[in-house]
């Protein structure tokens, strides 16, 4: 049990690190002004959201799209920016963060 507990906090922690440059690069590269500090709330949040929706809504498509509307709308409040840029961001975020969890895992390649 204290395996997998620390095997989950480190998934999260890696996780959180990877979404948080992910934001901060995407929102940077479209103009936005705010720190890291702002990419890591979005983070944060965002794995609020997402946990938060799974679990009163159940696993599914309904969830994610409950999720991700509520996650667009935090975004664009923590960057100040319209409901049309926060959908672009995030789905920059998405492609790189599917990206990033396809490569990141084959980085160290075969054992």
């Amino acid at each position: 049990m204290a395996t997998t507990l620390l095997a989950l906090a480190i998934f999260f922690v890696v996780s959180l690190v990877v979404s948080t440059v992910i934001i901060y690069v995407m929102t940077k590269l479209l103009g936005e002004r705010e720190g890291i500090d702002t990419a890591l709330l979005a983070a944060l949040t965002g794995a609020i959201i997402f946990a938060l929706s799974y679990f009163f809504l159940g696993q599914g498509l309904f969830a994610a799209i409950i999720g991700g509307f509520v996650w667009l709308m935090a975004l664009g409040s923590l960057y100040n920016m319209t409901f049309l840029k926060a959908v672009g961001v995030a789905v920059l975020v998405w492609i790189l963060a599917a990206f990033v969890g396809t490569v990141l895992p084959t980085v160290i390649g075969p054992l």
